[in-house]
């Protein structure tokens, strides 16, 4: 059984309007949700055999905290492709996968990531709601990466920081 587990980036901020999108930082909170999700991630014994990310500022800086609260490094293959991708663009690169590879751990953007497990998923349960910054869907596709395909994976978690931390769920207005 093949595993795919999607991160989007945790909060970024627009502080610095001379910076490019794909320059932006994470903001305080952006940090602490990544630092929670990887502490989920270690708690819930999840584990990758390869992991694939854009390259983006926000999604290096995501998988910094998830490393500080997963407690060990993840060692990404950046890949431009993915970053500010669409779910179409987002599914080639799952079934250019390796066969090897059985748990595989793709860090980007929205709505690329939205929309591609809303494509997989046969009952996307919440993910169908919104998929917010620094949440987790883990999906299981099948036997081979090739299999990954419309209504074909199961979504067998899904994890937003605001479920680990009521603090980091969205700001009052």
């Amino acid at each position: 059984m093949k595993t795919l587990t999607l991160l989007r980036h945790a909060k970024s901020g627009w502080d610095d309007m001379s910076l490019r999108d794909f320059d932006r930082r994470l903001n305080p909170k952006g940090k602490r949700a990544a630092a929670t999700i990887g502490r989920h991630m270690r708690e819930a014994g999840l584990a990758f055999d390869h992991v694939v990310a854009s390259p983006a500022v926000r999604v290096m800086e995501t998988l910094d905290g998830i490393s500080d609260g997963y407690g060990r490094a993840l060692a990404p293959v950046w890949d431009r492709r993915l970053y500010l991708a669409a779910a179409s663009t987002l599914l080639d690169v799952v079934h250019e996968l390796a066969p090897e590879h059985d748990r595989v751990l793709l860090v980007g953007h929205n709505p690329g990531l939205e929309d591609l497990v809303l494509l997989l998923a046969a009952d996307a349960g919440e993910a169908a709601e919104k998929y917010p910054t620094a949440t987790l869907a883990e999906l299981a596709i099948g036997d081979t990466w090739a299999d990954a395909g419309a209504g074909e994976a199961e979504l067998v978690r899904f994890v937003r920081p605001r479920d680990l931390d009521p603090a980091l769920g969205p700001d009052e207005e």
